[in-house]
């Protein structure tokens, strides 16, 4: 998916979604099909110097709340024993893993490199199923068959990349 320049309207919105001020966003790596920001691309060093591997960053409220949902209900575990029992997706999960830091490299071309995090992704690739919001953000990002836990979480949860939630979840903030 090709990334976009993050607005300063870009910026609102996702401090907006995340109740607190956006730090380090580099680009939008996803959005609603209304527009707005789903998933940031954040600087892989943080402003205060902190080491930040989470490349892309899911902060859509929908989204993150039908991943926090599908997370309680065990989901993890199954898709970690899944993992577990089929080379075929634990090859491809490595490729995912290997794509995102392919991913972070490139955006250290720019931002400098970040040597405390060297090797790591986010979610727990390559080899746990940690953070199905990290999943499904690199998911969204990467577009469809890059990362098909991230895939699978999608497509198991409550919210939809292709129906615009955005205004229903503004009207119940601003009640």
């Amino acid at each position: 998916m090709p990334l976009t320049p993050a607005t300063s309207e870009d910026i609102a919105v996702v401090s907006k979604q995340l109740g607190r001020p956006a730090r380090d966003i580099v680009a939008i790596a996803a959005r609603c099909v209304c527009g707005k920001p789903t998933v940031v691309q954040t600087a892989p060093r943080l402003g205060d110097g902190t080491p930040f591997p989470t490349t892309y960053y899911l902060t859509h409220p929908g989204a993150t709340a039908a991943l926090s949902t599908l997370e309680a209900s065990g989901l993890m575990a199954e898709l970690q024993a899944k993992l577990g029992e089929d080379a075929t997706l634990a090859a491809a999960y490595l490729k995912a893993h290997e794509a995102y830091i392919a991913d972070r490299a490139e955006l250290e071309k720019v931002t400098g490199e970040v040597t405390e995090i060297a090797g790591i992704s986010a979610g727990g690739m390559p080899t746990r199923v940690k953070c199905l919001h990290a999943l499904a953000g690199h998911a969204l990002a990467a577009g469809p068959g890059m990362n098909r836990i991230g895939d699978e979480a999608l497509k198991l949860c409550s919210w939809s990349p292709e129906r615009c939630v955005c205004s229903v979840e503004t009207d119940v903030t601003n009640r």
